[in-house]
């Protein structure tokens, strides 16, 4: 799966430097490459989702976390 992604940024990489050259040429190019470009973050997020460590993620969803109350703003101290 992580392979698949890199792969698939790097496609993406190649696709945006030919496109780039054609961006002021046509708006079908320019709306291809902002396309690609979004296509791109995409399977990043992805892959750094992957890289991310459950474990911790899982343990900081069980700390219990203390609640700010509107009323807490307006408290005298």
């Amino acid at each position: 799966m992580k392979n698949e992604l890199i792969k698939s940024i790097r496609e993406k990489e190649i696709q945006l430097a030919k496109l780039k050259e054609h961006i002021d040429k046509s708006s079908v190019c320019s709306d291809l490459y902002n396309k690609v470009v979004l296509e791109k973050a995409i399977l990043k997020k992805e892959l750094e989702n992957l890289d991310k460590n459950k474990f911790i993620d899982g343990l900081k969803n069980l700390l219990p976390r203390k609640k700010v109350l509107i009323c807490d703003y307006f408290s005298s101290k």
